[in-house]
Order: C-alpha cells, then structure tokens, then sequence
C-alpha cells in the first residue's frame, strides 16, 4: 500500500479506469454557465456539457477550484501518509496551481508538495499516472518528486481543431486569427508546450490534417505512452488510434480520453490531439514546432 498520495485536478482527463485503479484524487475544476457554477465530473457530466456547448447562446467560462476545497482534500488525506503529491495545471493558465500551494501552506500535518506540471489534459494526466504507480511501488515522497520533475520536459501534447471559433471566444486567439481560419476553411494543427497554446500549421482539409499530425508526433521518435484526446468526437478519435498504430510498436496500450468541460470550452466540439510522452527529452527542443 502506498504512502504517498497523489492528487491532480479534472482538467488532466485521467480515464476513470486509471484514476480507480491507482487511487488517484481528482479535484474538480468550475464550469459557469451564465450564474450557473458546476462542478466539472460531479454535478456535469461530458455529455452533458457538449450537448450545452452546442447549443448554448452563452459561451462557459471555467475557474479553479478554490483554496477550502484543497485544503479540505489534503486533510482528508493525511492521515496514515507520508505525504501528498499534488500535480497541476500551469499557473500561466489557471489559478488551480495557486489555489493548491495556498491550500498546502495551510496543512501542516504532512508533507505536502505541489508541482506546476506545465501541460493540461493527458500530458498532465500521463504524469499524473506514472506518479500514482511509482508510489504503488512503493517509492518514497521525494523518489516520486523526482521523477514528476524528470517527466514534465517529456510531456508533450499535440491536437486538431475543428474551429477556431471557440479558442476566438474564450480568447485564446484573436478575432482576426479566427476569421481568417474560418474564411481559409483551414485545420489549426496546435501544440501545448511550456505552458502555453502555440500555432504548428493550417492545414486545407481534415484528411491531410490528421496526416500531419501523425507525421509531426512520429518526427519525436520512441514514445513512452500515448493517448488520443477527443472534445466529444468519439469516431475521430477511434481514427487517430488505428493511424498511430502505424508508427508504435505493436501492442502498445493507446487509451482515448475524453475532454473534459474545462478544454472542451476553449477547443471546442470536434476537436482531437494526441498527448504523449517521449522516451528521450534532450532532442525534443528541436522537434517542436515553435
């Protein structure tokens, strides 16, 4: 039994099957429709949330979950542990990371360290995993701080929009970006990389989009784990994992993740991307579009 807690919030889109399996805790993040706060995985479900999304005059917004809801966590933790390893969001892109370092100050029972993971969704989440399995194993508080710091310049994450026109409206990019994409009829191949959302390349059509990105994560060489990330686009997702297959070696596990509210908002429905980690982090420099 492990020692060491592991906790994340829900924009890292940890499958469930993973989060039950290794005892992670997984702090919901705010979804405001209007007045109307939700929390993202209890009282709204994805489904939910798409369907909202498409047909909602009223854009979501999405907040951190506040420092009491950490600090209530952390404390329901404590006990028996030889501390917590708290994994999040960049702080350049939301005020979770904040919210949980205010939260841990305030727990003085136990070793608490929280760590800016520099990536969202399952390149957050496959740091997350591997951190919840080195403490199955075993490994001790700062064994597994570690390896979180050696992890994060290997995580990368790459992804297909289907519009620009959410990323426009929660200002992401500019109107003038978004129109030109929409009159150009073009697929915006992004990347997350060092916190933040950077343009790789326009692409004319969905077909050679998808090509692209598959070359552009192939250019990274051996990968350690990867996983198909879709904002409610189940079908698309089930072609990116069968055109990955193509490039890793056979029987490599690709789970897909759904998007939670907090992406879906800013990426928009139909959106995919591929979250993965390198084997080598020392070439990947020269690899990223940037």
């Amino acid at each position: 039994m492990s020692h060491v807690r592991i906790v994340t919030d829900s924009i890292a889109d940890i499958p469930a099957s993973f989060v039950n399996e290794l005892g992670i805790t997984v702090v919901p993040c705010n979804v405001h429709f209007g007045t109307e706060t939700l929390q993202d995985g209890i009282n709204l479900t994805n489904e939910a949330f798409y369907a909202r999304l498409r047909t909602s005059p009223i854009l979501p917004t999405t907040s951190q979950p506040a420092v009491g809801v950490f600090e209530e966590t952390y404390r329901r933790l404590i006990e028996g542990v030889d501390g917590i390893v708290s994994i999040h969001i960049p702080a350049k892109a939301s005020g979770t990371f904040n919210s949980a370092t205010t939260a841990a100050r305030a727990v003085s029972e136990t070793r608490i360290v929280v760590i800016d993971s520099t990536q969202i969704t399952m390149a957050l989440g496959w740091i997350v995993i591997q951190a919840a399995q080195a403490a199955h194993q075993g490994r001790s508080l700062d064994e597994v701080v570690a390896m979180v710091h050696e992890l994060i310049p290997r995580a990368r994450l790459l992804a297909l929009l289907d519009t620009l026109e959410y990323a426009q409206r929660g200002g992401r990019i500019g109107k003038g970006a978004a129109l030109m994409g929409t009159l150009l009829k073009v697929k915006p191949i992004v990347q997350f990389l060092n916190s933040e959302l950077l343009p790789v390349e326009n692409v004319r059509t969905q077909r050679r989009a998808l090509q692209r990105l598959i070359e552009l994560i192939a250019g990274y060489g051996p990968l350690d784990e990867l996983a198909v990330i879709h904002a409610d686009a189940p079908d698309l997702a089930q072609e990116v994992r069968t055109m990955l297959d193509a490039i890793v070696p056979s029987g490599q596990r690709i789970p897909i993740a759904e998007a939670g509210p907090v992406l879906g908002a800013h990426a928009g429905p139909g959106a995919v991307g591929v979250a993965f980690l390198v084997k080598d982090s020392s070439s990947t420099a020269a690899k990223d579009r940037t």
